[in-house]
């Protein structure tokens, strides 16, 4: 299945109900068949995006089941797993697996400094619990485990079933050594939206976004211009778009995303606490962003 990711992956919120604050699946459905339908090249639910840190177990089964079996193999569906223990991280995975998911994406998570021992034995724990494709998820921002590309290569190289890598470090030159320490055998997606230009031209194979939640056909643009080679196009639709990647990843994504949908009349609800609304002041200035990328 692993040859059937690539291009625009797609991370979708998790909308709550703003009578209750549950977890609202028939808007996550609507969301989803928006994703579906307008370029979007894989759905990856339950990433930092989906608010995955903040739900219950069952909240995530249900989040995770429904986006499988509301996708119905239109397109391949990635479950992000991450929690601070292997034993739940690999209780996630296999529900994913049973779910009918096509891969999963793993970001290890640690209140302990975590040795590379450690990260790798969690990935291979995971691996020999399930037989899908797991894409390592690097991303120390949120994680608090940054892994540096010798161990994302020693990953790639002894766990059979681990066969994609998403880099959020913002760092391009950990790209580069991955295609380097690889011979390019890595699919590599990005995970840092304002680098996705520069990671296309280094030869990504995809990438990872909420972006598309708000402006679900100029990501995809960006991807069917970098696939023509046509640079001049790529240039000008990712630097259109780039306000909008700036000012979601600085005021973080379920905060920005959210009140995005909500500005434009797709109601998704707030995060979940302690995550707040977006601002006044900050809905003003995304209204402005996304009124500019609509009117062009």
């Amino acid at each position: 299945m692993t040859h059937k990711i690539h291009g625009i992956v797609s991370y979708p919120i998790t909308p709550f109900n703003p009578a209750d604050g549950s977890v609202d699946l028939p808007t996550l459905k609507r969301l989803i068949d928006r994703l579906v339908a307008n370029g979007s090249h894989a759905i990856a639910p339950l990433g930092s995006a989906g608010e995955s840190a903040y739900l219950t177990d069952a909240e995530w089964e249900a989040v995770a089941e429904a986006s499988i079996r509301h996708v119905a193999r239109r397109l391949p569906v990635i479950v992000g797993i991450s929690d601070l223990t292997t034993r739940n991280a690999v209780r996630r995975a296999k529900f994913a697996e049973q779910a009918g998911a096509d891969a999963v994406m793993v970001m290890p998570v640690a209140y302990w400094k975590l040795s590379d021992a450690e990260i790798f034995r969690h990935y291979a724990e995971i691996a020999q619990a399930v037989g899908l494709p797991i894409m390592v998820y690097n991303n120390p921002a949120t994680s608090g485990i940054d892994m540096p590309p010798a161990l994302i290569f020693k990953l790639f190289s002894e766990i059979d079933n681990v066969t994609m890598v998403k880099e959020s470090t913002g760092d391009i030159q950990r790209m580069h050594r991955l295609q380097q320490l690889s011979d390019g055998g890595i699919p590599l997606f990005n995970g840092s939206n304002p680098l996705a230009l520069e990671a296309f031209a280094a030869g990504a194979a995809g990438w990872c976004t909420a972006a598309p939640n708000l402006i679900p056909e100029w990501p995809a643009r960006l991807y069917e211009a970098c696939t023509r080679g046509d640079l001049v196009q790529a240039r000008e639709v990712f630097y259109r778009q780039l306000p909008l990647l700036q000012f979601i990843l600085k005021g973080g994504l379920p905060t920005t995303v959210k009140a995005g949908l909500n500005l434009v009349g797709f109601m998704a609800g707030i995060p979940r606490a302690p995550l707040q609304p977006l601002s006044k002041e900050g809905e003003a200035q995304l209204g402005a962003i996304l009124a500019g990328l609509a009117a062009r």
